[in-house]
């Protein structure tokens, strides 16, 4: 017998809802998403009246949620919007039966685990799968960083979810040493989150523009973007590829803690947007720029998870771990 349930991906920005059907061979498919922004409502309880009346006023019984925050707690606050959910009012605040929370990039190493090789793209290293027998190492830029690993063995896996975004930031040279001094004015703590996340691309970029004496205007992060993304001024493609070289970095440092000599894999809507350009930048040159550990880096193949909605696909698939 299969089994409906909402499955909800929740960022600093966006909040993606969906329906999701649990097949009785343990297969997932997905509903069309809708998209919701998170400053459009006051809390998630508002966010899923909302979808329910999308969906005509009806959901099943059942919400798997993938969360961008730590889900330990009695009352969980998102990193990077003012929502909080209290796990043991789940139940009765949203008239549902079940319930599971992750992290957000718990749910995307679940996706990892169990998507398809033709919906992974390869960025560095040898070109052949992840592993089946030791550890994943899973991370993204989006609203922050988001990281999380898996390991397998004998068909079977586990996840972790981590803070490895707040990790602290190393700048390798001169001009990133100039990005962090920028950004000690501002935070105390400099973690690789401020560099390698959307909003930071802002920084980068005024940072290459204070040491051309270049004049900027106030912007978001948003503009920068699509101007490096289209390739539409020096100066924000330049700031794109210092990002490519940052992200390349911290893989790289996350790989070596998580011991995700298995894989990398970089997921996230703004990991996806990059997929032309990463492989073109310095990323897999910083990438193994480890040192002693250059050749160890070497054999480490890079994937990006091409899967248009691995947070929701990774939640239901955790709901399944669980109703298992």
């Amino acid at each position: 017998m299969s089994t409906d349930l909402v499955t909800v991906d929740i960022g600093g920005t966006h909040a993606r809802f969906a329906i999701a059907t649990i097949g009785e061979d343990g297969a997932i498919t997905l509903g069309e998403p809708e998209t919701l922004h998170t400053d459009d409502h006051a809390s998630f309880q508002t966010a899923w009246e909302d979808f329910r009346k999308r969906m005509g006023g009806t959901l099943p019984p059942r919400i798997a949620m993938a969360i961008a925050g730590p889900v330990g707690d009695d009352v969980i606050r998102f990193t990077n919007n003012p929502w909080i959910i209290r796990p043991a009012l789940v139940r009765q605040k949203l008239g549902v039966d079940d319930y599971c929370i992750v992290n957000d990039f718990e749910a995307v190493a679940h996706a990892v685990a169990r998507a398809p090789e033709d919906q992974f793209l390869h960025l560095a290293g040898p070109d052949q799968p992840l592993t089946d027998d030791g550890t994943i190492s899973v991370m993204g830029p989006g609203t922050g960083l988001g990281v999380a690993h898996l390991w397998r063995s004998s068909g079977e896996y586990r996840v972790q979810a981590t803070e490895g975004g707040h990790i602290d930031f190393a700048p390798l040279d001169t001009i990133e040493d100039a990005i962090l001094a920028r950004l000690r004015k501002r935070h105390r703590r400099v973690s690789v989150e401020r560099v390698v996340s959307g909003p930071a691309i802002v920084d980068i970029y005024e940072t290459l523009a204070a040491m051309e004496n270049r004049k900027t205007r106030e912007e978001d992060d948003i503009a920068i973007w699509t101007r490096a993304l289209e390739d539409g001024e020096g100066l924000a493609a330049a700031a794109l590829d210092r990002f490519c070289l940052s992200l390349g970095s911290v893989a790289g440092d996350i790989a070596l803690a998580q011991g995700g000599f298995g894989g990398v894999v970089i997921a996230g809507g703004l990991g996806y947007r990059l997929r032309d350009h990463l492989p073109k930048s310095g990323f897999a040159q910083r990438f193994r720029a480890k040192g002693r550990f250059g050749e160890l880096m070497a054999t480490i193949p890079v994937k990006l998870i091409t899967h248009p909605q691995p947070g929701l696909f990774g939640a239901a698939a955790a709901f399944a771990r669980n109703l298992r």
